[in-house]
């Protein structure tokens, strides 16, 4: 192990990981450059750059390193890593590409001005005196002024040993032009040996003009890509009101607001915090954080989120959360991260970016050689000619913009329809999807469970105490709905309590010890159920309800049957994943009577019961080893093991956080729904992805032996400059174009 990479297992333990806007990268070999110029830096644990969001994402430690001397390393290798952006740093990026696409436009228009008379000259006028010097000084202009960016990129790649996308303009146009300059002012140096002395004015003009225009197109079309994130940033009022003590209220910047704050939401503004509702009742529009249109009726005791729309009522609610800590900046986060994930198909296109630009030099200064060698007549002009062809074709824009573009779009579509995905891993894992694997309770059904019928073996008013008692110490679903069931019953004191995961809970009262659960934890305790409540509990399990038994330290006490209905879009979730060739299971820990008559219901053939925490685990991996790439689906706590032994967890959106912190996807509005929906998207993103590298891929292949000549033995072809550098700046635009469709894609 080397010094730097025991610096970075050391420091690995206290590390930070921030966002930093990155300025002045040209192509894939700039960020290629930069990322490795921060991975090599002390107490660095991980770096990732992404050229179209134009950000690096650096994993740090504290002690050993700072924002600042990351900053000095990137400026010395040529670029700009930016310390001291505002907080909305995707605003910033925004702003950037707007601004460079303006700069290329003016670029653009000043190169156009020069290009298209000294075309007419040269195609039209070949007979004018002087022309050579016509074009000279119409030329000039273009490459020293209008395309000095490209000499200025490429000056300081070189001064660092390294070369880019503004290395091949700049050495193509370059030559072209200080060959055509020295056969206009010494052109008997030709004409003595029997050459005729062309001038490529046109063509060094041309490559500036043409690549301009592409570069101009792709800052558009990159500034697209963060569409879905700025949006989200836009709903985040900039102030808020407060009702003060006194009773009135007065407009102050949401920055002032603290957790505890009294907050009022008139009918038609957006929610300024995180909150709880206190008084007041309106329906509000969550769209932007679930993707379901229909408002949501908030009354007293409701929680609210920031950026959701208030209808036409009134609310006062109380901050829960405010700043960094609300919902909406977490998805922020969670998207902009996930934007900045690299897909593991993407370490092939890093490797092939690291030596692009070397590689393509070296084809160029091959292909002069050969044409030197075996060109004939014109061979120096022919030479030249695919030297500078070569150069300019070449595109390693378009594969260091395939695979981000696509994610950065496919992330910020996901999240606009209430999906949250943490990383460009879990897209390409949903893309080999085979089988998903449904929780019941919270997934398939409401999540909301009621009681709807007790039956008791002794109508005993302590029993009832008992029962309530200990059910108000758990925090299960099922609990809420039997303390609810017991209002009014006054709880007795317990001496001891404890949460057993999978079958139920038990406490000691006056010196017994009483059970609450399934019926397997009631048989592994050699417990006495009585016919009655046994023939109450299997009617009630046909009938689809839960069953929890009450039973002291020797016989049962109770039954209770417990009604949790299926979600009205359960079962066509279900249906719209078998038409995806998707398997469907159904995992729960509820017995396996009920268990298939709602799996009937869903329309789930596959159903595992009675599973503890740790069997669902183990049913995930049994059918990983199976050979089935596996999504695991559930809200709660019990689902965190399966969530994270799974190939993509999905997290239903008002599930347990711990659950939403395994899991690789959450669905913000529960809606089973968007789980299909989340799989097609994952899968038309990679798809994207894979056009997009064929694409560039497939362009370099072709465009490059093309450029050399090679079909000039066949049919006298030699691509001209001109034509290569429209098609250069065709490719990239063509790839980002591609990945914005992911916006409108059904």
């Amino acid at each position: 192990m080397t010094e730097n990479e025991q610096t970075h297992v050391q420091s690995s333990a206290s590390a930070v990981t921030s966002t930093f806007p990155v300025l002045n990268m040209a192509c894939a070999s700039c960020a290629a450059a930069v990322e490795q110029t921060l991975r090599q830096q002390p107490g660095v644990c991980d770096a990732t750059v992404n050229l179209a969001a134009a950000q690096a994402h650096v994993t740090y430690d504290k002690a050993i390193t700072s924002p600042s001397s990351l900053a000095k390393a990137v400026e010395d290798a040529g670029f700009v890593l930016v310390v001291d952006a505002p907080k909305d740093d995707v605003s910033f990026i925004t702003n950037y590409h707007k601004q460079e696409a303006g700069k290329w436009r003016n670029r653009m228009i000043g190169a156009l001005a020069f290009f298209v008379p000294l075309m007419a000259l040269s195609m039209w006028m070949p007979d004018i005196p002087y022309l050579h010097y016509w074009l000279w000084v119409l030329a000039t202009p273009v490459l020293l002024v209008f395309g000095a960016s490209f000499y200025k990129g490429a000056w300081s790649q070189l001064k660092h040993g390294r070369a880019n996308m503004d290395t091949l303009v700049a050495v193509s146009t370059g030559v072209a032009y200080l060959f055509s300059l020295f056969n206009t002012l010494f052109p008997q140096f030709w004409i003595a040996r029997g050459i005729e002395p062309h001038v490529y004015f046109e063509a060094s003009a041309g490559i500036i003009a043409f690549v301009s225009i592409g570069k101009m197109l792709e800052e558009r079309a990159k500034d697209k890509t963060n569409a879905a994130i700025v949006k989200l940033m836009g709903l985040q009022p900039r102030t808020v009101m407060k009702l003060l003590p006194d009773g009135s209220m007065q407009e102050t910047p949401i920055d002032s607001v603290a957790v505890g704050d009294r907050v009022v939401a008139r009918p038609g503004e957006r929610i300024a915090v995180d909150g709880k509702v206190e008084s007041g009742e309106s329906y509000v529009d969550e769209s932007m954080l679930s993707g379901e249109p229909m408002p949501v009726l908030k009354k007293a005791g409701e929680p609210v989120y920031t950026g959701t729309l208030n209808g036409k009522g009134s609310l006062v609610f109380v901050a829960e959360k405010v700043g960094a800590a609300t919902l909406l900046s977490q998805i922020i986060k969670v998207v902009q991260e996930a934007q900045g994930s690299k897909a593991p198909v993407q370490k092939l296109v890093d490797k092939v970016a690291g030596i692009f630009v070397p590689v393509v030099m070296g084809i160029a200064l091959l292909s002069f050689v050969l044409w030197l060698v075996i060109g004939g007549a014109g061979a120096f002009s022919h030479a030249l000619l695919a030297f500078v062809t070569v150069l300019v074709i070449a595109c390693p824009c378009a594969l260091g913009l395939a695979t981000p573009t696509a994610i950065a779009v496919g992330m910020g579509r996901a999240a606009s329809g209430g999906i949250l995905i943490k990383n460009a891993d879990s897209l390409e894992s949903s893309y080999r999807l085979t089988t998903v694997v449904v929780d019941k309770t919270g997934t398939l059904t409401e999540g909301h469970p009621s009681v709807v019928e007790i039956s008791w073996i002794e109508a005993l008013d302590e029993y009832a105490s008992i029962l309530a008692a200990m059910e108000a110490r758990s925090e299960h679903p099922l609990a809420e709905a039997i303390v609810a069931s017991l209002h009014g019953v006054q709880p007795c004191e317990v001496a001891a309590f404890e949460s057993l995961p999978g079958r139920g809970i038990s406490a000691v009262v006056r010196d017994e010890t009483y059970w609450a659960g399934n019926e397997t934890l009631l048989d592994e305790h050699g417990i006495e159920k009585s016919a009655m409540l046994q023939q109450d509990a299997r009617r009630w399990q046909q009938d689809a309800y839960t069953v929890v038994w009450f039973a002291s330290g020797s016989r049962a006490l109770a039954v209770m049957a417990i009604a949790d209905p299926l979600k009205a879009t359960s079962r066509q979730a279900v249906a719209q994943m078998k038409k995806m060739g998707l398997e469907v299971y159904m995992l729960t820990g509820d017995n396996a009577i009920t268990a298939q008559a709602v799996a009937a219901k869903a329309g789930i053939e596959h159903v595992k019961a009675e599973e503890l925490p740790a069997d669902k685990a183990s049913f995930i991996a049994q059918l990983q080893h199976e050979g089935k790439v596996v999504a695991m689906v559930g809200d709660g706590i019990n689902d965190s093991a399966a969530l994270a032994q799974a190939d993509v967890s999905i997290a239903m959106g008002h599930g347990s956080d711990i659950a939403m912190d395994v899991a690789s996807m959450t669905i913000m509005s529960g809606e089973l729904t968007k789980v299909p929906e989340a799989v097609l998207l994952s899968r038309k993103t990679v798809s994207t992805i894979r056009e997009n590298l064929f694409w560039a891929f497939i362009y370099n292949i072709i465009g490059i032996p093309i450029a050399a000549g090679i079909l000039y033995p066949v049919n006298g072809f030699l691509l001209n400059p001109m034509i290569a550098s429209a098609a250069m700046a065709l490719s990239s635009v063509s790839v980002v174009t591609n990945s914005l469709r992911l916006r409108w894609r059904k």
